[in-house]
């Protein structure tokens, strides 16, 4: 492994992701060097190539949740518009913990007599601020890591409502559309939130299509729609379409299967 190659692979364990143009402005090398430096890295099973970079590998380890946002951030952010899209005004919402449930209440804020109920201090930052929301936060819990609050006092409150509309992230998704995460107590949460909703919305790049957890959340024939950045491996279309869910492809803004 060459130095540059070395520097590389802690650039992206300490970021979890690393980008070609960045990189190759930061080596002041071509981005062709660098892509041949990350296709090496990535042979020997040291980075995981994605489209315009590389990302440490997480099969079975969580990333940290700065690192997170960082990841796919511009699919999050149009996979938060397109679901928001999918809300009418005067609705009442559950979201969850998660980096694009974050983007989807920044969407959010431009509704009007939105009521939402969250575990997510993030996502209640956010949707305070909004002139026409109001905001219910679930006790319990709070994780250092991302600002979550789980526990029996999250649940509890959660079994207290039945709103339009829960939305929902998910770690990974599993080739038979098994729902994943890395946190027992979340699952519980997050399964409450499908139960108290009249229609539940996923939202998940396609990253998680490329990782697992241990911890089953649901199926996505569980769901009513799920959005995503990209075309899904014909098994998870066929999953969709044979379960009646409406999978929607958030750069195409149009429905695809369900």
């Amino acid at each position: 492994m060459s130095p540059r190659q070395t520097d590389i692979l802690g650039h992206a364990r300490s970021k979890g992701r690393v980008d070609v143009d960045d990189l190759a402005s930061h080596f002041a090398v071509t981005p062709q060097t660098i892509r041949k430096d990350i296709n090496e890295l990535s042979d020997r099973g040291l980075l995981q190539r994605v489209h315009g970079g590389a990302v440490y590998p997480s099969n079975v380890t969580n990333f940290a949740y700065d690192s997170r946002r960082v990841l796919a951030a511009d699919a999050k952010q149009r996979i938060g518009a397109a679901a928001a899209a999918l809300i009418p005004d005067n609705s009442s919402i559950m979201l969850n913990i998660g980096t694009t449930t974050e983007q989807v209440a920044v969407a959010l804020r431009q509704h009007v007599g939105i009521m939402a109920i969250t575990n997510n201090l993030n996502v209640a930052n956010i949707l305070r601020e909004a002139p026409s929301a109001e905001v219910i936060i679930a006790g319990g819990v709070v994780r250092r890591s991302d600002g979550g609050i789980v526990g029996e006092a999250t649940v509890d409150l959660i079994n207290q409502f039945r709103v339009d509309f829960a939305v929902i992230g998910s770690s990974a998704i599993d080739p038979d559309g098994s729902l994943l995460d890395f946190d027992y107590r979340e699952v519980r949460v997050a399964q409450a939130i499908i139960r108290h909703a009249r229609r539940t919305i996923l939202v998940a790049d396609s990253m998680k299509f490329q990782r697992t957890a241990p911890v089953r959340i649901g199926h996505l024939s569980d769901i009513d729609v799920f959005v995503t950045d990209r075309q899904p491996a014909q098994a998870i279309v066929d999953i969709c379409r044979a379960s009646d869910v409406d999978l929607r492809i958030a750069d195409a803004a149009r429905a695809n299967g369900g």
